[in-house]
């Protein structure tokens, strides 16, 4: 058996040349093989092309490459939960790429394995798609996807044997185990090495023929940022309660489900286990149980896709990246709940972006949108300013099309039968003149 070098962050450093492309695994800094970007910050390395979800916080991971001025190009899905990134894109100092999050977990696969590119539904019809080539498969539009390959990537693990054999903790797999299959030179950065058949060949996640290099270094919660730790939220309104409730109303026993960031969360915390409903992460998680009560942060708890540290309920199952969007793409999740900016009369949805601000920040929102089975969208029924988020049309950048099945706002819950947004019912406190005289769009009653 082959035995891998094992290096110091140091040396791995000096193995990036200038203008190379640079996968970034991890999931915010959950699984983030921050060492390694640490000590390449440390380099005069420059003209890198980054490729990651995000690139870290601000001064963590490759967030500190993006203070340094090192990076000409950042390729992510999720760039807007650094400051620094949306600065850097808005003064036009690095270019950016925007991919949805399973889109850019798909292309990592495919180009790890050899495949040059894919066609999927995600981001078809929308700012995404302009400028790609587009095909209809079996009646759907849908958009191609080259492969993306690196010169160098820097991934995290948990666990290595000498011959380079890697196991993940928890949600750590994320983008970490395609991204160890598509680069030229795969170096992971793991907590512990072990003798060549400590690790049971079943538990082996990423085999050793991909990695060629190792790095051990012990992370610490100040490493991890914003992941660390569990934070207190503040107290939802009323009405915010009224709609996560009514949200819950449409579960049933055996659905796998999704909850979005913001209103949808609260649906959290009225699953009880016995009511079989199973919560499905988008970052590598099936079977999420609440918030962890002992104050532990992500060092010892998987986390969610807001990056909140979770628990796991028995039966529950860890996966990467890809393997999670291919559920939801291939239909295996049965209900999305998420947030919105505009629905339309014509199940559109808008909920990742506003006009003037740069398209930083898509996330998962689009591959869900169009692959689950029942998409459910909370939203408050009008901005601050009494503008109405239930239009005619779509004024802002679509998220997917066609794709809404039930909104539910604090006045009112809309549905689609026979493909006309119709009201439904009327929620608690709310009259029929309330719901006509703030929706602009034109309803069946």
């Amino acid at each position: 058996m082959k035995q891998v070098p094992i290096i110091t962050a140091d040396e791995a450093a000096l193995k990036v040349k200038d203008g190379d492309t640079l996968l970034g695994g991890g999931f915010g800094m959950t699984g983030n093989p921050v060492h390694l970007l640490h000590a390449l910050a440390q380099t005069s390395t420059k003209n890198l092309t980054f490729i990651g979800n995000n690139v870290g916080e601000p001064g963590l991971g490759g967030g500190r490459l993006l203070l340094n001025g090192q990076l000409r190009k950042m390729i992510g899905s999720f760039f807007t939960s650094n400051p620094d990134a949306v600065k850097a894109a808005q003064s036009g100092t690095v270019a950016y790429e925007l991919l949805p999050q399973g889109t850019l977990a798909e292309a990592i696969r495919a180009g790890g394995a050899g495949i040059g590119g894919f066609y999927t539904p995600t981001s078809a019809g929308t700012l995404i798609a302009e400028g790609r080539e587009t095909k209809i498969l079996n009646g759907v539009e849908q958009v191609f996807i080259p492969g993306i390959r690196a010169n160098v990537a820097f991934i995290r693990a948990w666990r290595a044997d000498t011959a380079g054999n890697l196991t993940y903790r928890m949600t750590e797999q994320n983008f970490n185990r395609a991204m160890a299959t598509a680069a030229d030179l795969v170096i992971a950065e793991v907590e512990e090495i072990v003798p060549v058949g400590t690790i049971d060949p079943n538990h082996i996640q990423t085999p050793g023929c991909f990695v060629d290099f190792l790095v051990q270094a012990h992370v610490s919660a100040e490493m991890l940022g914003s992941s660390a730790s569990l934070g207190a939220g503040r107290k939802a309104s009323q009405s915010r309660l009224n709609m996560a409730r009514r949200a819950f109303d449409e579960l049933k026993s055996g659905d796998v489900v999704n909850l979005g960031i913001g209103i949808p969360t609260l649906v959290a915390d009225l699953i009880q286990p016995e009511q079989g409903i199973i919560l499905h992460t988008e970052n590598g998680m099936l079977g999420v149980g609440p918030p962890p009560t002992d104050g532990g942060g992500a060092m010892d708890y998987p986390v969610n896709a807001g990056k909140i540290p979770v628990t796991a309920l028995p039966g529950s199952s860890y996966f990467d990246s890809a393997d999670s969007f291919a559920m939801i793409r291939g239909g295996h999740i049965d209900v999305a709940i998420m947030g919105g900016l505009e629905v339309d009369e014509s199940g559109n949805l808008a909920n990742w972006a506003v006009p003037g601000k740069p398209l930083l920040g898509v996330g998962g929102a689009m591959d869900l949108a169009s692959g689950a089975k029942k998409l459910i969208i909370t939203l408050t029924h009008a901005d601050p300013d009494g503008t109405s988020k239930i239009v005619p049309k779509c004024t802002l950048p679509i998220t997917a099309e066609g794709v809404v099945d039930l909104v539910i706002t604090e006045l009112a819950v809309f549905g689609y039968p026979n493909g006309q947004l119709t009201l439904l019912e009327l929620m608690p406190g709310a009259t029929l003149e309330d719901v006509k005289a703030k929706t602009a769009a034109k309803f069946k009653e």
